[in-house]
């Protein structure tokens, strides 16, 4: 099975799990900062991949780590994911998990590309044009690309929204070159 089928499954499991207690986003911002320690701390994810150290060492520590913090049900999972080896796919799982979550809210990620730094004030009437747009709730990821000169570029999936100076300039110059 492949590893992105395999994360999926245990993200659908936690999500299954968060969904019952209430705390699907709380089970998502755990599991994201589990997978940014693990990704930056190299004593961590060696400790994790290593097969030197034993699994229920390994639950120990995260238990240990994460018990003051996470909930019972969240705690267990995260031992069926060492017990079965699977500790090297938290990042996929986090991955997979905050994607279900973002269905069940109705919320899509967008990133927003704009010549400037935008203000506070630009960014919220970018958030909610988008919303109305798209008729969900938008998290933005806004970046600043001055070759863009102008307007705005936004990528929401696999969906482009190019409304940027730079493109309509070259379709301008190949309309003017007959081209």
């Amino acid at each position: 099975m492949r590893e992105s089928t395999i994360a999926r499954n245990y993200a659908e499991a936690l999500y299954v799990l968060g969904d019952r207690a209430g705390e699907l986003e709380r089970f998502g911002y755990l599991l994201d900062a589990l997978a940014g320690s693990i990704a930056s701390d190299a004593a961590i994810r060696v400790i994790l991949e290593s097969p030197r150290f034993p699994k229920p060492r390994k639950a120990r520590l995260l238990r240990n780590a994460l018990a003051p913090y996470a909930p019972e049900p969240f705690m267990r999972f995260l031992e069926a994911v060492v017990r079965r080896g699977r500790q090297g796919l938290i990042h996929a799982i986090s991955q997979e998990y905050a994607g279900l979550v973002d269905i069940k809210l109705n919320r899509v990620h967008a990133g927003i590309t704009l010549a400037r730094e935008p203000d506070e004030a630009l960014r919220d009437a970018v958030r909610t044009r988008l919303a109305e747009v798209l008729g969900k709730e938008v998290i933005p990821h806004f970046r600043h690309d001055p070759e863009i000169l102008g307007g705005v570029v936004v990528r929401v999936g696999d969906r482009v929204m190019d409304g940027s100076v730079r493109r309509r300039m070259k379709r301008l110059r190949r309309q003017m070159l007959g081209g």
